[in-house]
């Protein structure tokens, strides 16, 4: 996103399960995990936008303290962590409201504007010339898609080998304003 003035947000695809549109990976002292934010089941074929978070799991509680477990002492949590719990803690019914709202909150933290033009109806291909990232990040991916050409490795919170492919949250509680610094120095592949 950091490459481009405008971007489709798609709101009209169906949900697909195990994706990255409700789950994300951080590093703790044991490793990669993986937060997932449960969803309603409601039936086949639901609109992305319609798709409700499950709230009879205590995924909330879980999720905020694999974060503080795992970023507590990472040089900026005491800057980001108040926004992040309470971005948790709103219980936000649709999954694509608390993406957005995330999405919006990283925007902001990468002092990174772009035009955020969400879809009216959905498309299976996009226009002409327009890069379509919709399904290119994928957890079961270990390449990416190959859309990552090479990301720029820096100081994490646990261990001495750089984990890669990890949620942005990583790169922000770890390394703060420079964060903007390390997305413009990775490269994508664009096609």
């Amino acid at each position: 996103m950091a490459q481009f003035q405008d971007v489709q947000v798609e709101v009209y695809e169906h949900f697909v399960k195990q994706t990255y549109r409700n789950r994300c990976r951080i590093l703790t002292a044991n490793g990669v995990e993986n937060l997932i934010v449960p969803v309603v089941h409601g039936g086949h074929r639901i609109p992305m936008r319609e798709v409700q978070i499950d709230y009879t799991q205590n995924w909330v509680k879980q999720h905020w303290g694999a974060i503080v477990a795992a970023y507590a002492k990472a040089p900026y949590f005491e800057y980001l962590a108040a926004d992040v719990e309470n971005i948790l803690k709103k219980k936000t019914t649709f999954l694509f409201d608390l993406n957005a709202e995330i999405l919006t909150l990283c925007l902001k933290w990468l002092r990174l504007n772009p035009r955020l033009n969400m879809t009216q109806s959905y498309q299976a291909k996009p226009e002409s010339g327009q890069f379509d990232a919709r399904s290119q990040i994928h957890p079961k991916k270990s390449d990416l898609g190959n859309i990552l050409e090479t990301q720029v490795v820096y100081k994490q919170n646990f261990g001495e080998v750089f984990v890669p492919h990890l949620s942005i949250l990583d790169l922000l509680m770890c390394q703060g304003t420079e964060a903007k610094f390390y997305i413009e120095r990775t490269t994508t592949r664009i096609r």
